[in-house]
């Protein structure tokens, strides 16, 4: 999914500011940053997984509905991590409690803060290493809870604060545990 990654800091060492004014001016293209700086250029997702995104999305939108317990994000936000990175996982979940302690300018650009609760879809050109260090740098910056779905291998690996990562193979169901009291995902939208 990673199309090119570039190296500014020799240029331009882009502050927060510089580097959301270059995402807004570049809409086509999904961004992120590392803690060193480097910027990542991502390519748009095939079908399959555009749809698999879309669908586990769902599942999480409609339990947030009922459940009333914070606030779900799509893989077009991008969060500042408390190690300065900018990362944009495929579904994020962020307590209410949490949400509310940004002002509003906070929520309106890229938010300061950890979400409690990440998702990575493995695409079909996602190198597996670099999304397991991503997810354990989310677990770094503060996230309870992290998937990261392999359609391929029909695995899943589950991230927690903490803890050793959990693999699975080949699951039915996901459980939200208390991050996500009450959320159940059903893996036969995503095989």
């Amino acid at each position: 999914m990673i199309l090119s990654t570039l190296d500014l800091k020799p240029i331009i060492d882009l502050t927060d500011e510089q580097f959301y004014q270059l995402c807004r001016a570049n809409p086509d293209l999904k961004f992120e940053r590392n803690t060193d700086g480097k910027i990542t250029i991502m390519s748009p997702t095939g079908g399959e997984t555009g749809n698999r995104n879309f669908e586990i999305g769902t599942e999480f939108g409609i339990w947030n509905r009922q459940a009333k317990l914070g606030v779900c994000f799509d893989s077009s936000t991008c969060f500042k991590l408390p190690n300065g990175a900018n990362r944009s996982p495929d579904v994020a979940w962020i307590a209410q409690d949490r949400w509310d302690t940004l002002t509003p300018q906070q929520k309106e650009i890229f938010p300061p803060i950890a979400p409690d609760f990440v998702l990575e879809l493995m695409s079909p050109t996602d190198a597996l290493e670099a999304t397991q260090a991503k997810l354990h740098e989310y677990l770094e910056n503060g996230v309870k809870l992290g998937w990261l779905i392999n359609r391929k291998t029909r695995r899943v690996e589950i991230y927690r604060l903490g803890q050793p990562v959990e693999v699975l193979d080949n699951p039915s169901q996901l459980f939200g545990e208390d991050v996500l009291p009450g959320f159940v995902l059903d893996l036969a939208i995503v095989w």
